[in-house]
């Protein structure tokens, strides 16, 4: 397309992630919102959507945006630097069925951009016609499918390049659209299902890749590993467990059952926490050191801010570069889609601060050096 002849239309998921922290692996299904909030779940969502077209701003101001009213759009956008068009004021009803909505509404647009996670992937691209562009801005607790930026700061560089600069994106349509079975998954049963492909943007170091699904692990080199890692835990330190079947070995070599999708504690060698919540485990962690064990999403890369929202940036930054440790194989190094893990704490400053190099665990007395990039 030539410059300046992409028109950008928004539609945000306010509720999007709002399960992430509180330890409800999202909000889809009845009274999950709702209960979100009495565990005393923060929406994220808006900021990290303003966060992404603050960026287009700075790049290409005056960019008209055709936005959706209120909080599904237009109230995170007050302020910058762009040529706001609402749509209309609608009844908004606090269900999927406020994003269907205005996505119909946006359907004349060249782009979709969206806030949300991998269930408003399903709802915008549900709506559309087939080859109808979109882009995501990662702001859901699952974010599986191929649609999104690797963050917001990325999303906000792609939509300033189409703009202003559209020969340096190309196109991929077929890009896989994921969800998952919440109701499984919070019973601790992974069930993800492919429910279509969409057109893309293409960068690079701008897009994720759509989650490789479940495998055989390294069962062999990864528990040496974990026994290796306990046989060395300080003691008074408190660790955090993240998902996953990397960072559950740790458990596993405990004598103890992972909760394999929810976040764990460890301290003193005795299991402290199961499926914790964000509240819990900085309560759990006090005045103590702390360490976190990740492990690292299949193709994707990501380390922090893909499904464990529950460890929070002040547990983050306790930590430090030096207090993470990374568990995965030979193999899923081997097929990240890019050659280096990610970290979207949600904390700008703090994601720059953890970029750099860092030691992946792949087996005992094994490590690999990989590159951290702030996404």
């Amino acid at each position: 397309m030539p410059a300046g002849a992409l028109t950008l239309g928004l539609v945000v998921n306010p509720v999007a992630g709002l399960g992430g922290t509180v330890g409800l692996k999202g909000t889809d299904g009845p009274g999950m919102v709702a209960e979100a909030l009495d565990r005393g779940a923060v929406p994220r969502a808006g900021e990290r959507v303003r966060r992404a077209f603050a960026r287009l701003a700075e790049r290409a101001s005056g960019t008209p945006v055709r936005a959706a009213p209120g909080r599904l759009a237009a109230d995170w956008l007050e302020g910058l630097d762009l040529d706001i068009r609402p749509l209309p004021p609608f009844e908004v009803s606090g269900t999927a069925r406020d994003t269907r909505a205005v996505t119909q509404a946006l359907a004349g647009c060249d782009l979709v951009v969206f806030g949300g996670g991998d269930g408003t992937a399903r709802d915008v691209t549900g709506v559309l016609d087939p080859g109808h562009a979109v882009l995501g801005i990662p702001c859901g607790v699952k974010m599986h499918s191929g649609v999104f930026a690797v963050s917001p700061e990325a999303a906000g560089a792609m939509l300033s390049d189409l703009v202003t600069a559209p020969d340096r994106i190309s196109w991929e349509d077929a890009a896989e659209v994921m969800d998952i079975d919440e109701a499984a998954l919070r019973s601790g049963r992974l069930a993800p299902r492919l429910f279509g492909h969409a057109r893309i943007p293409v960068s690079r170091t701008g897009m994720q890749a759509s989650k490789g699904g479940p495998s055989l692990p390294a069962t062999g080199a990864l528990a040496g590993a974990a026994r290796e890692l306990v046989d060395g835990m300080t003691q008074g330190t408190l660790y955090v467990i993240g998902p996953g079947t990397s960072a559950g070995n740790v458990l596993t070599a405990l004598g103890a059952t992972p909760s394999l999708l929810g976040i764990d504690a460890v301290r003193d060698g005795k299991v402290v926490a199961r499926d914790a919540t964000a509240e819990e485990l900085e309560a759990l962690a006090g005045d103590t050191p702390v360490r976190i064990v990740l492990g690292v999403t299949g193709k994707q890369g990501f380390l922090l801010g893909r499904g464990n929202q529950q460890i929070t940036p002040s547990l983050i930054a306790r930590a430090g570069s030096e207090g993470l440790i990374v568990m995965a194989s030979d193999e899923k190094l081997a097929t990240l889609a890019q050659p280096r893990l990610w970290v979207d704490t949600g904390d700008p400053v703090l994601d720059q601060a953890l970029s750099g190099y860092l030691r992946v665990k792949t087996g005992r007395g094994r490590e690999t050096v990989m590159r951290v990039g702030a996404s």
